[in-house]
């Protein structure tokens, strides 16, 4: 992929980053290409109605989908409420096909938000059931042969607290019959479950703050020792990931245990520099285990407590379960703090972010930020930037961008600050290293829906890095200019 103009941004960036700028000028293509890259040729099926594939652990039987064999809910980890708050375990082996044939459990969460309905066409309905019982994944592939396609591995966003990789929006049908690779998505344990860190409760949980992480390298060791049976590449992986999937690349790029297990990482919306440290999230923890009435002494009660105890337990704690810590045993140093990890030196690095994230986070939660005027926008701005000055911020965008609404100036400025400036400083530190090319992309394609107001919403780039356009009514609208920003985008990342 070629560096291209990036308007007054591109002086952010260091030269040895290249720039991928993303959007469309009067419906034409402004970048990677002049043009919207040709339909690919149709895959053709095998004619086994419903493949049956050999794991390690057993077979698993899938079915077709628009000529493309999908295998749905393939068990990769033994139930977790066998290991709760440890790491995870292998599954026990079966010898008859397993069907594979429709989504399994999503890890244990709260309801989350819809964006202010711009989720809504991607969300299962009615909802899939959760259990600790969810360490599943699912793959997508053109055809069940020993052709070793690239693989691609998607990490879910919803910070590290909801979600699943069961959403519409990554159905990898089109991705996986556009670019003649494989493609996996996964669910992982999550919240109090996943990073809950109880090490000073005994050695039995001295990782505890780590287990979710583990059970996405879980998730990379069954790909390196499956995926050939697929038609899939154990040596040519790529994790991607988006919001707190593209955190969970961070994650991964920084740990020992996940070197070597992919090639290629893409980081969209998600830069995560630091992690929890012990300290304040051991004083969380401290706290959910007084509200659950527990102590050092009868902490094994943990074990078996009702998993709405614990939810209740931790209700307004925001740092308990909120993500990795450096529990000094699994993970041993931030992703991107003090500088690039050295585990993942070699790994080439995609990373971006999109113009107006908050669009899809901050307006659903305060409508009338989609409503703020030049004379109200000054007291936001103060709001959401403690200790600036609103007018210097607000007097810059309106110099680089001088058609710039008042709505979309709070909502790029804040953009820039939580994800744009995060992101430059992982593009940097990884340049750094000298040792793996680093592309830059941002995408400014606004969608039509909600009569333009979102702009371009947190989480928009999903629909067209898959190629779901037509998944993504609620997102992006369905028509000819959503699916060229999709043809370059799900091209660019298939060509990286």
């Amino acid at each position: 992929m070629n560096a291209i103009g990036f308007g007054s941004r591109r002086a952010l960036l260091k030269a040895s980053v290249a720039v991928i700028a993303l959007a469309t000028t009067g419906g034409a293509l402004a970048a990677c290409g002049e043009s919207a890259p040709a339909k690919p040729e149709p895959v053709a099926a095998t004619p086994d109605a419903n493949p049956v594939v050999a794991t390690k652990y057993g077979p698993v039987k899938g079915k077709f989908e628009d000529g493309v064999a999908t295998f749905k809910g393939v068990r990769y980890g033994a139930d977790t409420s066998t290991t709760r708050f440890q790491p995870p375990k292998p599954p026990t082996p079966w010898t008859e096909p397993a069907d594979a044939l429709a989504y399994a459990n999503s890890a244990p969460q709260l309801p989350a938000g819809d964006g202010g309905g711009l989720f809504s066409s991607w969300r299962q309905k009615p909802p899939l059931p959760t259990s600790e019982d969810c360490l599943f994944l699912n793959v997508w592939t053109p055809a069940v042969d020993d052709k070793k396609r690239p693989v691609l591995v998607w990490f879910h966003g919803g910070g590290f607290a909801t979600g699943s990789g069961s959403s519409y929006a990554y159905d990898g049908v089109r991705l996986a019959k556009r670019g003649d690779v494989v493609i996996v998505t996964t669910n992982h344990r999550l919240n109090q479950f996943g990073y809950l860190n109880l090490a000073n409760y005994g050695e039995q949980f001295a990782d505890s703050g780590a287990v979710g992480a583990l059970d996405m390298v879980a998730s990379l060791e069954w790909v390196r020792d499956n995926i050939a049976a697929f038609g899939g590449d154990p040596a040519n992986v790529m994790v991607f990931g988006e919001s707190g999937g593209g955190s969970k690349v961070c994650t991964l790029l920084a740990m020992d245990k996940a070197k070597g297990l992919f090639h290629r990482a893409v980081i969209q919306s998600g830069p995560r520099v630091m992690h929890a440290t012990k300290e304040a999230s051991a004083q969380a923890a401290d706290e959910v285990v007084k509200r659950l009435g527990l102590t050092k002494a009868s902490i094994a009660d943990i074990l078996t407590k009702p998993i709405a105890d614990i939810q209740a337990a931790a209700d307004g704690n925001v740092v308990a379960g909120s993500g990795p810590v450096v529990t000094g045993v699994s993970i041993t140093r931030h992703p991107f703090e003090p500088d690039g990890p050295p585990q993942s030196a070699d790994v080439p690095l995609l990373i971006g972010s999109n113009r107006t994230e908050g669009t899809a986070l901050d307006g659903p939660r305060d409508p009338t930020l989609f409503d703020l005027t030049w004379e109200t926008l000054p007291a936001a701005m103060k709001k959401q930037f403690k200790g600036k000055d609103p007018t210097k911020i607000i007097a810059l965008y309106r110099k680089n961008y001088p058609n710039i609404e008042a709505p979309e100036l709070y909502f790029m400025a804040g953009a820039d600050g939580r994800f744009m400036r995060g992101s430059v400083t992982i593009a940097d530190r990884k340049s750094a290293q000298g040792a793996a090319p680093v592309f830059f992309y941002h995408l400014d394609w606004a969608t039509p829906v909600m009569g333009g107001k979102r702009y371009v919403p947190h989480a928009l780039d999903i629909g067209m890095v898959f190629d779901n356009v037509a998944k993504s009514e609620s997102m992006s609208g369905t028509g000819p200019e959503a699916q060229a920003i999709a043809d370059q985008m799900s091209e660019s990342w298939l060509a990286f």
